[in-house]
This record gives C-alpha cells, structure tokens and sequence, in this order.
C-alpha cells in the first residue's frame, strides 16, 4: 500500500511540475524570473531547508548577526526561486552576442580565455558552484563553440527528470548522469576532447576531507583526479546576477594545481584548493549561494 501511495504521489508531482513549466513557458523571462523569486522569497522560511540554511550561514559566518543572516537567506530563496523561473527560458535569457559584447543580459570579459580553451587542441575540466544561476556556465561552454559535457545529477521523479533532459539537452552538448559509470564517461568526454564541466560545491560522501569555511566536510575530488590523469587545463566558472535580470559570466584560470613530489598532481591539494576558491566566490556573494544543502555532516 506504501509503494502504490509512493508511485501516486510521484505521479502527481510529475503532472505538477509538467503544468507549472507550460505556465511559465507562457510568460516572459523577466517576469517569469521575478514571480519565482518573489514566491520563494515569502514561502522559503516556512519550509524545513530554512533551517538548515540558517545553521549553515552561523557555521560560514559567526561574526555575523541574526539580522544579516535572515536577510541573507531571503536573498537566497530568492535566487533560488528565480533559477526555477529562468529554468524553461534559458535558450531565451543566452543572447550574449560577439559583435556586441556586454550589450545585453549576459555580460562577460572572459572571452580571450573561452577562445583560447576552444583553440588549444586540448580537453578541459571547468568547475563551477551553485551560485547565482549556476545553469548558465554549461549553456556558455555549447554557445562559444566548446565541444562539452557536463555532470549531472538526476531528478528522483522520472517525470520531472525527463522535462529536465528535454530543456538542457539542446543546450549543454552531453549530458553525464552522476552513477557508477560517470567516470568512465567522463574520462571518455576527455578523451574524445571535450571540456567537462561539473558542480563542486555540495557534500559527496566519497571524496576527500577538505576545509570549506573553516569546517571539515567531504569534496568532490573528480577534477583533482581526472586533471591528474589528462594533464590537461583547469579552470573555475562562476555566475554573478546582476540587477535587471542580467548575469555576469567570470571564467578564472587555467589554475596551476598542487603537485606532489612525483611530479604528479596531489588530488587531495588540489580539491583542497578548489574548494577555496568555491569559498571566495562564495564570500564576494552570499545572498546569491544554495546554502539549503547539509554541506557539513
């Protein structure tokens, strides 16, 4: 009976997600965008994530008071809710244009580097985090003519997955489902020359022990190791939301990692290092990160 209860509400929330996405389809992204945010924004506190959010923003910033953090995690609903609104419009809300650079939503000074990543001959790994709308990095690898594969992770509701697969896959070159043979695809995205991009910033419960706002918590170490084994370059990606919903695209690197005295890379340094540069990015815009995820446990 539990399994038939389970298998209805999956159902329903398949139907759900499939009627809110035509609705939105309906409205343009701007407004789309702010309806979102402002829901979420208003809604965001009731919900249990809030508190989870709230002890995290303690743990990364005790120095700061009650006030700042409500405000903070107000910001981040927000954003939050906004990335679902832009969802089904990315294709609309990508109009960065060569001939006219920063003319338009997205703004960037990280051409030459985007350039010169799509000339060298070489695969890349590119990691980003879950701020602003972390969406966009992969969206900007497919449009600059990069051929690209990202790391995904799959929605539990195989309704809602396939709507997800149907807007990104026109979008962000090979999609790579997080699952046991995720290494292999990634390595063979790297050996067939495609820039690999993946989120760092969340808890994986096999990776290494790093310091994220001075806490231990575990990292994912798949750059740091597959860098190790393609020497190949590294760079960081991150998304900045800008008023009158534009975006800011700031590509770093490529990023020289830590070696060790074999002359290899040092897979715990260097996530170690990603990790902090995750932080910093994070620092410069808190109201703009997901901090609804158990990062430390």
């Amino acid at each position: 009976m539990r399994r038939q209860i389970g298998l209805y509400a999956e159902r329903i929330l398949g139907r759900v997600v499939k009627w809110l996405i035509r609705l939105l389809r309906r409205a343009d992204p701007d407004r789309a965008s702010d309806f979102c945010g402002g829901v979420a924004r208003r809604v965001g506190p009731y919900l249990p994530a809030h508190r989870v959010g709230r002890a995290n923003l303690r743990a990364a910033f005790p120095e700061q008071d009650t006030a700042w953090i409500e405000a903070t995690l107000a910001e981040a609903w927000e954003n939050l809710g906004r990335v679902g609104g832009e969802y089904v419009h990315m294709a609309r809300i990508w109009d960065f244009d060569m001939q006219r650079p920063n003319s338009g939503r997205i703004q960037t000074d990280s051409v030459p580097l985007f350039d010169l990543l799509r000339d060298d001959g070489k695969p890349a790994l590119c990691f980003a985090a879950h701020l602003a709308n972390w969406e966009l990095p992969a969206i900007a690898a497919a449009a600059h003519g990069l051929p690209s594969a990202v790391v995904y992770r799959m929605p539990n509701n195989k309704a809602v997955a396939k709507e997800i697969i149907r807007i990104r896959a026109p979008l962000m070159g090979r999609l790579i489902r997080t699952r046991a043979q995720a290494a292999l695809e990634m390595a063979a995205a790297l050996n067939a020359g495609e820039h690999l991009g993946m989120l760092v910033d969340q808890h994986f419960s096999r990776g290494v022990e790093v310091d994220f706002f001075g806490r231990r918590c575990k990292a994912n170490p798949s750059v740091a190791r597959l860098a190790r084994r393609f020497d190949c370059p590294v760079i960081g990606v991150r998304v900045i939301r800008l008023p009158q919903h534009g975006f800011r695209i700031e590509g770093f690197g490529p990023y020289e990692l830590p070696r060790g005295e074999d002359g290899e890379i040092d897979v715990v340094a260097a996530t170690q290092m990603i990790t902090t540069i995750v932080e910093g990015w994070v620092r410069d815009y808190p109201g703009q990160y997901l901090w609804f995820h158990r990062r430390w446990r």
